[in-house]
């Protein structure tokens, strides 16, 4: 019976006690029953007192760590931070911020948000929480956050320096849900080509590209560039739901096999709305899992052209098995192959996650990122398209149809050394921190920013003057004269981000990206 693309990776399995779940055998000759015992005598007469919690939770980890790379143990805290990204929303005041010394500045409130609906600004500094001060205390990020979040409905009083106005204002916020969103872009980037941008794959993301692709239909898009470059993965639902709108009736998307677990397919239902426009897929080595799935679905299925570079190679399936007290074991049960039976995982050792951690600066050694001529399959690996019968290679990932090396040339040295030491964004938010309203009243809309915008040389100046401080200097003037262009156009995307989202961001910066521009050239070329 065909699978449908509504299933969530998730409901193949019964939500019951993790006891119930297992058929646990405690009998003498169990390993189990061998655990218990070691766990009760280390308890009761180890020379010195030992937190059971702990010890049970090193347990758990050195177990999982002797498997693939993951497998993982989450206790009920790290659960709920991993989860909230992926759900789609999270409680709290709804601000965008960042870190100016040791002031949280707000970069933005959300729209329609807590924050806004009080009266907080961009610009304002959150010095106290509660009547607890926060700013000039040197306190940890995530402890900030933790006061700034809560329960929907709870209220918290935060104290606010805004410029401009004496003394410290009081705003007493009370905090909804706030929407996560993992759509980053989605614009017409040339006339008849739409670009969408998706940076993981949620609960929410469906609705988010569907909402995106039918605005740029009424646009006029014929083809889309999808790009799905660092996208790290995220639920199998989305990535199903997704790639089923660009394939045709039946057509297989991923399927799912392992020791224990009976295979299961995934197949299009034929009622997708982008069947009939032209698909572009941006990939490179950070792309992974979920974004692998869509990528190898369109691919295999001859729906589109993959652009970029081998992407991760994240193909395994994990269980989540729940402890009562909110921690969770992600237990890797199956593969994920794609249409034409390659399987997406990468290669690795049981135990060895030092080794696997360490395939991308290997990649980058081998030459594989820079030159495609350094890759070489055995014919062991070969596949075929299951309509034009194209030859496509397993052994982990997938391999694009057209290649765009890193250029390992474009980011010198000292651009890179500036960025390591935050330089470039520390003194970009006190840029924006002191501009913020005057950008505001100059540029009313990012066309006329795009067009007119100029990074001062004064920010430059800046820059290369805190630089030469921490000892972070070009080597020449060759290399300065190299690093400036890039470094403009960061600060130019920095500078729209702050001014308008990440959307106006992606609209400066992927005008310098090779991937893209790779993408844009075929698309206007009609080329598949």
């Amino acid at each position: 019976m065909k699978k449908y693309v509504y299933c969530l990776i998730f409901s193949l399995f019964t939500f019951l006690p993790l006891s119930a779940q297992l058929k646990i055998n405690f009998g003498g000759d169990s390993p189990l029953r061998k655990l218990q015992m070691a766990e009760m005598a280390i308890t009761n007469f180890y020379v010195d007192s030992v937190n059971e919690q702990k010890l049970t939770e090193d347990a758990i980890r050195g177990m999982l760590e002797k498997l693939d790379p993951h497998s993982t143990y989450t206790d009920a805290k790290e659960t709920k931070a991993m989860n909230e990204p992926l759900q789609g929303d999270f409680e709290g005041i709804g601000v965008q911020f960042n870190m100016i010394g040791d002031t949280l500045v707000v970069i933005q409130p959300v729209v329609n948000g807590p924050s806004e609906k009080v009266g907080i600004l961009a610009g304002d500094r959150i010095v106290t929480v509660n009547d607890s001060v926060i700013a000039g205390v040197k306190m940890p990020r995530i402890d900030i956050m933790k006061r700034l979040r809560g329960k929907k409905g709870s209220k918290v009083k935060l104290g606010i320096m805004r410029r401009g106005v004496k003394g410290m204002l009081t705003f007493v916020v009370t905090r909804a849900k706030i929407p996560v969103h993992t759509l980053n872009a989605a614009y017409m980037i040339r006339p008849g080509i739409g670009y969408v941008r998706l940076e993981s794959f949620g609960m929410k993301t469906y609705d988010e590209f569907m909402t995106a692709v039918d605005s740029l239909k009424k646009k006029g898009m014929k083809s889309l560039i999808l790009d799905l470059q660092d996208n790290g993965g995220g639920y199998l639902q989305s990535a199903v739901q997704i790639a089923n709108e660009f394939l045709h009736d039946n057509d297989m998307i991923v399927y799912t096999e392992g020791r224990r677990v009976a295979r299961q397919n995934y197949k299009a239902i034929g009622n997708g709305r982008l069947q009939n426009v032209k698909v572009y897929v941006l990939v490179n080595e950070f792309s992974a899992s979920a974004a692998e799935i869509v990528t190898g679905a369109i691919q295999d299925n001859d729906r589109g052209t993959v652009i970029g570079r081998r992407t991760f190679g994240k193909g395994l399936v994990q269980r989540p098995f729940d402890f009562p007290d909110g921690s969770m074991i992600r237990l890797t049960i199956a593969h994920y192959y794609t249409p034409s039976g390659r399987c997406i995982q990468k290669p690795y050792k049981k135990g060895d996650l030092k080794d696997y951690e360490m395939d991308l600066e290997n990649r980058l050694k081998h030459g594989e990122l820079t030159n495609p001529d350094s890759i070489h399959f055995s014919d062991s690996l070969k596949y075929y398209t299951l309509h034009k019968h194209r030859v496509v290679y397993g052994g982990g990932g997938i391999m694009p149809d057209y290649f765009v090396p890193l250029d390992t040339m474009k980011f010198t040295r000292f651009h890179r050394q500036l960025a390591a030491k935050n330089i470039i964004i520390d003194a970009y938010l006190k840029y924006a921190d002191a501009n913020r309203k005057a950008l505001k009243a100059q540029y009313k809309s990012f066309d006329v920013f795009n067009k007119s915008y100029s990074v001062p040389q004064s920010l430059i100046d800046t820059i290369i003057a805190e630089g030469k401080k921490q000892k972070v200097e070009p080597k020449d003037a060759a290399e300065l004269k190299a690093s400036l262009p890039y470094l403009r156009t960061q600060l130019k995307a920095l500078v729209a981000r702050d001014l308008w989202d990440m959307n106006e961001y992606f609209r400066v910066w992927n005008e310098q990206s090779e991937i893209v521009n790779k993408a844009v050239d075929l698309a206007v070329s009609g080329s598949k």
